[in-house]
């Protein structure tokens, strides 16, 4: 089986490493990787695909930033020109971005299979772009790969046959787990943050990028609000993304210095101080994840999530975009946390299984 792996995205990879990896273990598989460039990313360098233990991508499609409409096109474009020369068996998606939703339409019309890596995730909050992109590849995705049990739930109301959703656990919970046991025998003391972690024992961790909490005045202020208030009590790491310190900037939103701005971080700095920061705030759906799977206080500042079974079972707390709302979220944090467990498969080996059914149906064919 030939297969094409697309990521658009830096987290992206983090979901199509472990995938990459476990196909290796099957000798009638050719896994070949490409890199949409959706996100052209400083982090991109070859330290950062040896970090994750995969190659460089076999094919850059350099597609760069532009509207929803402009970077979807020239996806498309780049993309076709893969297919047709490559001619793979299967194309494989992942996640929810504009790369997931070009590649998958894409592949369709050229009649190649794709599979939809966290298929079923819904906010039902249609003024998502990631909503959208959801929606539409799961109405043409052959594979369904579900993280959680809701997801599942929403493709069967959605008409999805039964047959082709299939239950695996969370491919970001495989990188995470083989990230943790990497981190414990690295040389931690190489991390740029090394220094500030062992400064400060106790610590809040924050992620903050998202369009409809940093694009919109009114709402970043709220939030900037109570960030400045919960640092009065611990320090704040906040790796800031560029375009929240470019709207930042702009709307004149200032923090308190007991907010330490970072450069953009690697995923192994991020993961070495956050894994043990008292509670992680962020509007990251991946971070919701990571932080019920190794029990970490999340405090998850928007209206919705895709992923409720972080808030159900895990450490997730849904916090709003309000300063009073994010304020009473953190409080109740550290409580749930306590009780929180990880989800169903969520075990590291939900890449294992994603091949086991790949594979089979091949056979079957």
């Amino acid at each position: 089986m030939r297969a094409l792996v697309v990521a658009g995205a830096r987290p992206n990879f983090m979901k199509i490493a472990p995938i990459y990896r476990a196909s290796l273990e099957h000798p009638s598989v050719e896994c070949r990787i490409v890199h949409t460039g959706q996100h052209y990313d400083y982090e991109m360098s070859e330290a950062f695909f040896n970090d994750l233990d995969i190659p460089k991508p076999d094919f850059c499609l350099n597609a760069g930033s532009g509207s929803h409409a402009v970077q979807t096109a020239k996806i498309m474009v780049s993309f076709e020109k893969v297919c047709k020369q490559e001619k793979p068996d299967l194309v494989m998606v992942v996640g929810d971005v504009n790369s997931t939703l070009a590649c998958s339409i894409t592949a369709k019309k050229l009649l190649i299979g794709v599979a939809h890596v966290e298929a079923g995730l819904r906010s039902f909050d249609p003024s998502m772009p990631e909503e959208i992109n959801r929606i539409v590849t799961d109405a043409i995705s052959d594979y369904f790969f579900v993280t959680e049990e809701s997801g599942a739930e929403n493709l069967l109301l959605e008409g999805k046959p039964r047959e082709r959703i299939h239950f695996v656990g969370h491919v970001m919970i495989d990188n995470l787990l083989h990230q943790v046991k990497k981190l414990e025998s690295d040389h931690v003391e190489r991390f740029s943050v090394f220094r500030l972690k062992q400064e400060h024992r106790k610590y809040a961790f924050l992620t903050l990028h998202r369009p409809s909490n940093v694009d919109e005045k009114a709402t970043f202020a709220h939030i900037a609000d109570a960030l400045n208030t919960l640092a009065e009590a611990r320090p704040i790491f906040f790796p800031m993304h560029p375009r929240t310190r470019k709207m930042a900037h702009e709307f004149g939103i200032t923090f308190t210095e007991r907010i330490i701005p970072l450069p953009p971080l690697s995923f192994q700095e991020s993961l070495f101080l956050w894994k043990d920061a008292e509670v992680v705030l962020t509007d990251s759906g991946g971070l919701q994840e990571e932080t019920t799977a190794l029990g970490v206080p999340c405090v998850t500042i928007r209206e919705n999530t895709e992923r409720p079974v972080t808030v159900e079972v895990g450490t997730n707390v849904l916090a709003g975009t309000k300063r009073e709302s994010i304020i009473q979220a953190y409080d109740t944090s550290r409580e749930k946390s306590a009780s929180a467990r990880r989800p169903a498969l969520w075990d590291g080996r939900a890449s294992e299984r994603i091949w086991q059914v790949l594979c089979a149906g091949i056979e079957r064919q």
